[in-house]
């Protein structure tokens, strides 16, 4: 019992110090990472630049559910395979494009140019397999005071790191007046989540976060600009689930004891 007692206070630390030092999804104001913001305004009227150099304020392209992207264009880390997530999800979900949705890629990265973006939405567009009008996915750059109130309006933190940035992967699904509905973690998206949580942001509801896989057995290496997989949190996880397991088995095996003592007593 002595062993079990330690062992489970081993998996609660393991979970504690996991959960402390990496929360690249769920972060403090002054940490990368994102610190929901579930009904929040998007900052509409930031004035951004599109594909072609031309001004573009958030505010014209809200009327319908907004799939929001946060990402910079020259990035080595998460930013490709989450924007080739999404593409492969949105290949799969049974909603129109320009009509049902509309995806909105901002670069919070001031040296990225409207040429770069033009680009890089040319490259997207060639992933999908599906009519896809290239208004339906807009890429968009600008000055850093414009992108970083978009980021801070979602809650969306990122730092500095050298060449580029250290920031957490998530899209966000925004109602079509412009407010957050919901979070989806990660650089991969189940089609089923990704269309329920637009359904349900067309309706303006606010949702909680489908998933948070990536905050619990994944920690962000800031060096590496990548997801890591964590064992701690893994073997934590395991140990308190056992634990758990094995305290239910004793009180199973101490009511079956007690019950053959009363058959035995009242024989």
């Amino acid at each position: 019992m002595r062993r079990f007692v330690l062992l489970l206070a081993w998996g609660i630390g393991m979970l504690i110090a996991g959960g402390m030092d990496s929360r690249a999804l769920g972060a403090s104001p002054q940490e990368a990472g994102i610190v929901e913001k579930p009904g929040a305004q998007v900052a509409l009227d930031s004035v951004l630049k599109d594909e072609d150099g031309n001004d573009i304020a958030l505010r014209t392209l809200t009327g319908k559910p907004i799939i929001l992207t946060l990402n910079y264009f020259r990035c080595a880390g998460i930013c490709t395979p989450l924007l080739n997530g999404l593409a492969t999800t949105l290949n799969e979900i049974g909603l129109e494009p320009g009509k049902d949705f509309q995806v909105v890629t901002v670069s919070f990265d001031p040296v990225d140019t409207p040429e770069v973006a033009h680009q890089k939405r040319i490259n997207y567009l060639k992933q999908m397999t599906r009519p896809f009008p290239p208004s339906a996915w807009r890429f968009l750059t600008g000055s850093a005071q414009a992108t970083k109130a978009v980021t801070d309006s979602v809650g969306f933190n990122f730092k500095a790191a050298g060449d580029g940035y250290v920031h957490a992967g998530a899209i966000i699904v925004l109602t079509p007046a412009g407010k957050v509905s919901r979070y989806l973690y990660g650089t991969s998206f189940l089609p089923a989540d990704l269309q329920m949580a637009v359904q349900e942001a067309k309706a303006g509801k606010v949702r909680p976060t489908i998933s948070k896989v990536l905050s619990f057995c994944y920690s962000y290496d800031p060096e590496e600009r990548r997801y890591i997989f964590s064992l701690t949190r893994l073997v934590g996880a395991i140990i308190l689930v056992l634990a758990a397991a094995y305290v239910i088995y004793l009180v199973a095996a101490g009511r079956r004891r007690k019950g053959k003592d009363k058959e035995r007593q009242s024989a």
